[in-house]
């Protein structure tokens, strides 16, 4: 088959510019509004994306911050709102967030098993460290674990998940009234887990999908961030202000993912975008600019103070100079870092800086026409720089209706976007293989050893 772009759609209900809400487009109530999801979820389907994906936080608002109060103070817990959105849909997959910072690994495994047998296989589980002293506060600590422990803590974590999702084989149930055989308890497998994090017996009390198994999605772009994703992702959802940097990063991750023994091809490095789309250059650019406009002081430097790490307080400084020292933390040492890549290469002030990355947090920013759009797109899908791309509307629905309308018709008349859904499940639509159940190879090496 022919290699094409993979798209997910990163779709929070209240917008993802931090000023989104106050578009007059957007409904203020969008974020805790299921007939809104809804329409975004239909939507999504009818542009062919493979998945609709959402981030979760663990406390108020953007990393535990308060300040300004805009949209994301607020929304729902995603595996429940796509609970409710998959029987609404047919092709469409559903990608949540969820942490192994904070989550166990068998309530991670048993509520996205059954996401994905109510998705019929279109589930995925997109693989988080949790950063932040506010959200340590909810979960019996003071201040966040350390970042080489998150990422220790979420390797075990994945593993024992994917233990768990491998617990009955995908024939156990044999469901005979006639003979009163429910299932072949040969075919069900204890975990038997224990190690620095978890003690785990098993099995999982929810069977196997038309998938096999969700799909895992990694989010993390540090050293460690670097490691878990190349061992167990097999999508990367990545942010990159240059096509050099996602190239090194694409290359490098290929090649960790081959050290490692698995096929670089059977992971997908797709980086956040987000598109301001206009049938004219100008009219693009009235659009950033408009949205741009809307933006509260207090939430902006609200942004800035947690994505420097939270322990700096813009508050006081001259937001028309440049940003000021900020010494790294056990936060998201990567974001961290992109950030003050983003201020130093611009020479940005502070304002500015709030301004540019109020759009898509670090991710990549394009304004301009469908073709300027679908020309950076394809510059990066061909030069080793993207599988595919996680799309950031700024604000909804219009600017997702914009990308629908205008972007994807483009990338279908160059030959490098599907015309219609290759299959029903999710792994199928992203060319992904269905996974082997390794319990059953294990029994079934032994029976023919015997």
């Amino acid at each position: 088959m022919t290699r094409k772009i993979r798209l997910g759609a990163f779709l929070p209900g209240g917008g993802q510019h931090v000023a989104s809400w106050r578009h007059p487009d957007q409904p203020v109530d969008g974020a805790t509004s299921f007939e809104f999801h809804k329409q975004l979820a239909l939507t999504a389907e009818r542009g062919l994306f493979d998945a609709y994906f959402l981030a979760d936080n663990l406390a108020v608002g953007f990393g535990g911050a308060r300040e300004g109060g805009n949209a994301r103070v607020a929304g729902f817990e995603p595996v429940t709102l796509f609970s409710a959105l998959a029987p609404l849909t047919t092709h469409l997959g559903f990608i949540a967030t969820s942490s192994t910072t904070y989550e166990e690994p068998y309530t991670t495994a048993r509520k996205f098993a059954s996401l994905d047998l109510i998705s019929d296989g279109r589930a995925g589980w997109n693989v988080v460290t949790t950063t932040g002293d506010p959200t340590a506060q909810n979960f019996n600590r003071d201040t966040q674990l350390p970042h080489a422990e998150r990422y220790r803590r979420a390797a075990e974590h994945v593993d024992v998940v994917r233990k768990l999702w491998e617990s009955f084989e995908d024939d156990a149930f044999i469901r005979d009234k006639e003979t009163g055989v429910f299932f072949d308890p040969a075919k069900l497998h204890d975990t038997d887990h224990r190690g620095e994090h978890f003690s785990v017996r098993g099995p999982l009390n929810v069977s196997r999908s038309p998938q096999g198994h969700p799909v895992i999605v990694q989010a993390g772009q540090s050293e460690d961030g670097r490691g878990l994703a190349a061992a167990t992702a097999e999508v990367i959802f990545t942010a990159h202000q240059h096509i050099e940097t996602a190239q090194e990063f694409y290359r490098d991750i290929k090649a960790r993912a081959r050290g490692l023994g698995r096929n670089p091809d059977h992971i997908l490095v797709m980086p956040g975008v987000s598109a301001f789309v206009g049938r004219t250059e100008a009219e693009a650019r009235e659009k950033y600019d408009r949205l741009t406009s809307l933006i509260v002081e207090e939430d902006g430097i609200g942004l800035l103070n947690g994505l420097t790490g939270g322990t700096l307080d813009l508050h006081g400084y001259d937001l028309d100079g440049p940003l000021p020292p900020a010494p790294p933390t056990e936060g998201m040492k990567s974001r961290q870092a992109l950030i003050r890549q983003i201020a130093d290469e611009n020479n940005f002030t502070i304002r500015q800086l709030y301004q540019w990355i109020a759009s898509a947090r670090g991710h990549y920013t394009i304004v301009g026409t469908p073709e300027k759009i679908a020309d950076t797109l394809q510059t990066w899908f061909e030069n080793e720089a993207a599988d595919g791309f996680n799309i950031l509307p700024p604000w909804l629905p219009t600017a997702l209706d914009d990308f629908v309308d205008l972007v994807i018709p483009e990338l279908q008349r160059r030959g490098l976007f599907r015309t219609a859904y290759e299959g029903r499940t999710l792994r199928e639509n992203l060319g992904l293989p269905f996974p082997s159940n390794r319990r059953a190879a294990g029994r079934a090496a032994l029976q023919a050893a015997e």
